[in-house]
């Protein structure tokens, strides 16, 4: 009785894991060996509970080609999760919700190094900018937007 007692007990502690999203999902990220803001936007992304491996590159401009990031959403670093592409500094929340609802897309970007985007705070600044969905043909949408 003891045995069925702990198997359920963690059957249901495993259902609550899975539903609340508790599992840490791995993020890769791609970054230049001396960048300071990618490694913070790396840092948030830790503490909210994804587990970061870093790969150091000199030619970040080969990766973004190979992963067909539009040029004009491009930023320091690229980052990939569960098959979409992370470009920039985009929030960890926007990357939770696109691995909830899992929408058939290359992934998202946020433009450019905002002030006050995670991984690029500067005080009390913080400047407006949009996270950017990428299509797998290379359209973009507007995703989410700061502040909101």
């Amino acid at each position: 009785m003891i045995k069925r007692t702990h198997a359920l007990i963690l059957g249901l502690l495993m259902v609550f894991i899975l539903a609340s999203g508790a599992l840490a999902s791995d993020v890769k990220v791609y970054k230049s060996p001396n960048c300071g803001c990618c490694t913070s936007w790396s840092e948030v992304l830790e503490k909210d509970g994804f587990n970061i491996t870093t790969e150091k590159r000199s030619d970040m401009q080969s990766v973004k080609d190979t992963l067909e990031i539009p040029v004009l959403l491009r930023s320091c670093h690229t980052g990939m999760v569960e098959g979409y592409v992370i470009e920039g500094h985009v929030p960890a929340s926007d990357i939770r919700r696109l691995l909830k609802e899992r929408p058939d897309i290359k992934g998202l970007a946020v433009p450019g190094m905002p002030v006050g985007t995670p991984g690029m705070e500067q005080g009390g600044r913080k400047d407006s900018y949009n996270v950017i969905g990428i299509r797998k043909d290379g359209t973009t949408f507007i995703y989410n937007s700061y502040p909101q």
